[in-house]
């Protein structure tokens, strides 16, 4: 891998996490998925030679556990699921150059190979340890097979991860007061031989893998809290029939845990692609085995797999490390944790069969808020995003530019663009340039939408309607103001003609995020071929000279369907939990559904404050001017706060919790009479008010100035 930025003359590949092969698919789901595709196609569109592979997780005992429930084996249950995710990643434009899954040939070869290596490499040894047994069921108990209470937070844990509390990831034998998910019944633990990888050997490497990791905050951040707590071996075998063999014949009737082969199905399916289209096209040894550019999109409950255990495992069987690692933030609805049980979820087949376009999903999910931040999604935001942003500013740029071309010049006016419109076309494949390299889908959307925003600033303010009428020319250079150029119809054909590439422009550095769209705008213009295959370059190569009469590529969505779409969703929510007052809460499967629900929010307190004392408090709105991360402290970040009156130095404990990079602009709350405290060496004048575990940052949600005082 390379530091430098992209297009590097090296290959690249980027993954998401695998989607586990156990349900239904979630906007939740969907985030990570359509940032890791907006990232590779951008890649692609700054000539960056990249592939972009995933495949279904198949193993695992939740597959096991509801495959039996069904009464099928656990191949045919995650084969079915797999197949829909299949069908549906494409109907979200998410192109993968391969998708594949765990439990075929080339996955179980690698994987296999992979840990022999290690084994031959003195990274594996053998270890007796405290494994959970059903004497009921006459079974030891793998993974979620057990439940029981996290030893380090106290909250409900399953089997190996701690999902509902601090999300660590358990040892067998680390869950106290077990119960086997089987019978219900107290487990006891019993002596096993398993198989452990020695990661506490990897302490130096991993130190040295995180100051060089790119991506975002949290994926850096995060991990070295764990390394300076002293890395435990990790444990790789669990005792169950569903799964890839541990090779060799010593191992018994184990399989493999879960997260060694599912990271390893990056590489089989980069191999799978490489079978495909020959080493010619694409050599999956440069990116694996050489100094290619691999890049992970995650989910934040996942961090700690793919920045320790999973480049420690690279690093002992001799592949190349990544490059970088983005994890991404949560999804909420309408402000409450996503909740499959309660259906309190957008799935992804429900969106489709509403008949909204994939690309106002995708662009919604990629340019609110930053890649590590969670979204909050709901109907009036989502209407919110696309009314104002794609069909006011966008789409009314587009379609007013290229009607007007149309009409007036049966296509591109032959002229010359204009230095300042060049310029502003240079300035948004810069943004451009630098999101990416920032790994920043927000920054690209907002590069394409800025780009759109100038280009109505622009026809508005030259009026190129004004000039193609049948005034004399001395009629209009009287109503022009003092000091302009003469007006008329050869300015007009310069205003069209900046506008045209301004629109081309827009269609390049839309594709990323929103291709089916793009796409269509594209043949607007009269290009031939996919826009998928511009390169920034084209964003200021000449359009055709000529082209068909546009249409609006967005549309409006109405106040009446949005009322009818949150119905229709509150009305799933209130059937799901009359549900539960008969049936039990199954625990969520999916990866992205460990939020918290409001059954898990703190009691309010008795005690209350009079308004007098509310009085006393000095909160106040304040604008981040600057945030950084403070030396030697995890948690801590230093913000500059401007609340009117002053700038404030504040000390906020998330430095792991939100892009740093990405503040700057932010509006928050204050709470300004805090008395003053030291920490880590830096004084702290206020406090900066945030809810919940994660530190969502409270906000205004309107135009408040910073100083105003809140009552």
């Amino acid at each position: 891998m390379s530091n430098d930025e992209f297009p590097t003359d090296r290959p690249a590949v980027v993954t998401c996490g695998l989607p586990y092969a156990n349900g239904d698919l979630h906007i939740g789901h969907l985030r990570g998925y359509i940032g890791a595709d907006t990232f590779n196609r951008a890649l692609g569109t700054l000539g960056q030679q990249s592939a972009y592979v995933c495949g279904s997780d198949m193993h695992g005992t939740p597959v096991a556990v509801n495959a039996e429930k069904e009464g099928i084996d656990p191949e045919e249950f995650a084969l079915r699921w797999h197949e829909q995710y299949e069908e549906t990643f494409p109907q979200f434009s998410v192109d993968f150059d391969n998708y594949g899954h765990t439990h075929d040939g080339t996955n179980t070869e690698t994987t296999q190979e992979i840990v022999r290596t290690l084994e031959e490499e003195g990274h594996i040894y053998e270890k007796e340890i405290q494994v959970a047994y059903d004497p009921d069921a006459d079974q030891y108990l793998p993974d979620r097979y057990v439940e029981g209470t996290c030893p380090y937070c106290g909250e409900r844990a399953r089997g190996d991860e701690c999902d509902e509390g601090c999300q660590r990831h358990l040892e067998p034998g680390e869950v106290e007061d077990p119960h086997s998910s089987i019978t219900g019944n107290v487990a006891e633990y019993r002596e096993r031989a398993h198989k452990f990888f020695r990661v506490s050997e990897f302490e130096a490497f991993l130190t040295d893998f995180l100051d060089d990791l790119e991506g975002t905050s949290n994926a850096r951040n995060q991990p070295r809290q764990w390394i300076e707590e002293g890395l435990q071996d990790w444990c790789i075998t669990r005792d169950m029939d569903w799964g890839i063999d541990y090779p060799g014949e010593a191992a018994d009737d184990l399989v493999l845990y879960v997260w060694v082969d599912a990271p390893i199905e990056y590489i089989s399916s980069s191999k799978q692609y490489t079978d495909r289209v020959g080493k010619g096209e694409y050599d999956w040894e440069d990116v694996w085995r050489d100094d290619g550019e691999i890049v992970h999109v995650i989910g934040r409950d996942i961090i700690q797999h793919h920045t320790i255990f999973w480049p420690a495992m690279l690093e002992g069987a001799g592949y190349n490390t990544p490059r970088a690692v983005a994890a991404t933030g949560f999804i909420t609805i309408n402000g409450k944790g996503l909740s499959t049980s309660r259906n309190r979820a957008i799935w992804a087949r429900e969106y489709l069969a509403e008949g909204f376009h994939p690309d106002l999903l995708r662009y919604y999910l990629m340019t609110t808020g930053g890649l590590q931040q969670d979204v909050d999604f709901s109907w009036d935001a989502f209407q919110e995003k696309v009314n104002g942003e794609l069909v006011g500013t966008v789409g009314n740029f587009l379609y007013r530019s290229l009607l007007f071309a149309y009409r007036n010049y049966e296509g591109t006016p032959e002229a010359e663009v204009s230095a300042e419109v060049e310029a502003r076309i240079h300035d948004a494949i810069e943004e451009f340039r630098e999101s990416v390299n920032d790994y920043s889908p927000r920054g690209v959307g907002g590069a394409m939408t800025r780009l759109a925003q100038f280009g109505n600033e622009y026809i508005q303010r030259n009026e190129p309607w004004k000039l193609t009428d049948e005034k004399s020319e001395a009629q209009r250079d009287s109503e022009k103001p003092s000091g302009d150029e003469p007006r008329g119809p050869e300015q007009a054909a310069q205003v069209i003609r900046d506008c045209v590439q301004i629109a081309k422009a827009v269609g390049v550095l839309l594709e990323p995020i929103a291709p089916g769209k793009a796409q269509a705008l594209w043949e607007q213009l009269g290009e031939d071929g996919d826009v998928a295959d511009a390169r920034l370059e084209a964003a200021l190569e000449a359009p055709p000279r000529n082209f068909e009469e546009p249409g609006e590529l967005f549309e409006k969505i109405e106040d009446d369907r949005v009322a009818e779409l949150e119905t229709k969703l509150e009305a799933k929510i209130e059937a799901a939990a009359g549900d539960e007052e008969t049936e039990s809460d199954e625990a969520d499967e999916a990866e992205s559904d460990d939020m918290t629900d409001t059954d898990d929010l703190e009691p309010l307190l008795e005690d209350r404050i009079s308004f007098d004392e509310f009085q006393e408090l000095d909160i106040r709105v304040g604008r981040i001017e600057r945030a950084e991360g403070i030396e030697g402290a995890d948690e801590l970040a230093r913000l500059e706060v401007d609340i009117g009156l002053e700038t404030r130095q504040v000390v906020a404990g998330i430095k792991q919790l939100h892009d740093l990079e990405e503040l700057p602009g932010t509006k928050v709350v204050l709470l300004a009479n805090m008395e003053p405290a030291e920490l880590f060496g830096v004084e702290s004048n206020g406090m900066v008010l945030a809810a919940g575990e994660q530190a969502d940052l409270l906000t205004t949600h309107g135009d408040a100035d910073p100083g105003e005082k809140v009552r």
